[in-house]
């Protein structure tokens, strides 16, 4: 299904975006050294209750997860990228930790992530891929203008990745959204310019990229949920929920505090 929204539910869109911003931030600026996942959850589990709106997560079970998720946001540490449980592990100086958040407000979803390193200790490596990722992600979103194509998309996504030498991995990558958190069309990392759907304005998509050091592939833990890289290496994830307008893309998903 791909839904083209209304003004009004436009306006709804822009309000679920910046809650999801706001909850990213106040995250960001609350882990530190020796903060518990499962803290970092019920922190996030407080701050939808207290907005009035709903997790598109805690009762979500796709085919590719293992039961309904239970929890309020992905936590993914270090080697983790995509779908990562909270569990009970206190957060260590030097960790590379992602924050990927999906909510509902009045109806409309909004989904985003952050990838960063908690404490002072600043891996060189892992600077390049956070940075390499958000790069990607503002050239994708810059290539999203009404009539263009989600290949479009994908393409300056992947130029950006593979240009800094990453390997793409095309099963999972960005997705429309709504109504509801997962719709067609998919974007992925990497694509062909001027193929696929072609955008138009109301048209909401959450845009995703993601990378692992040295690899392409992905293992599953055993919770059913966590994907990791293969080797052990570490990831970074970034993602904004934006909207195609009339006069181009618009982020929802930044913070306004």
């Amino acid at each position: 299904m791909i839904e083209i929204l209304s003004p009004a539910e436009l306006s709804k869109a822009q309000s679920a975006g910046a809650l999801v911003g706001n909850i990213l931030a106040t995250l960001k600026a609350e882990c530190t050294v020796g903060t518990n996942l499962l803290q970092i959850d019920a922190r996030t589990k407080a701050m939808i209750e207290e907005a009035g709106a709903v997790s598109c997560y805690v009762d979500y079970a796709p085919a590719f997860g293992r039961g309904p998720f239970g929890h309020y946001i992905c936590t993914a540490v270090n080697d983790a990228v995509l779908h990562g449980k909270p569990h009970s592990y206190k957060l260590k100086n030097g960790d590379l930790l992602t924050l990927d958040l999906a909510v509902t407000l009045n109806g409309i979803s909004a989904d985003a992530a952050i990838s960063f390193i908690v404490g002072d200790k600043q891996d060189p490596g892992d600077l390049k891929m956070i940075g390499t990722t958000e790069q990607a992600l503002a050239a994708g979103i810059e290539a999203a203008q009404p009539g263009a194509r989600i290949g479009d998309i994908s393409h300056a996504i992947g130029a950006v990745l593979s240009g800094a030498g990453y390997r793409i991995n095309l099963e999972y990558g960005g997705h429309g959204i709504g109504t509801t958190m997962h719709q067609d069309p998919h974007v992925a990392n990497n694509g062909t310019p001027g193929r696929g759907y072609i955008l138009q304005p109301g048209l909401l998509l959450a845009i995703e990229p993601w990378v692992m050091a040295d690899t392409n592939r992905l293992k599953i833990d055993a919770d059913g949920w966590t994907l990791r890289s293969v080797t052990g290496a570490r990831t970074a994830h970034t993602e904004h929920t934006i909207a195609i307008t009339e006069n181009g893309p618009q982020i929802l998903t930044l913070p306004t505090h």
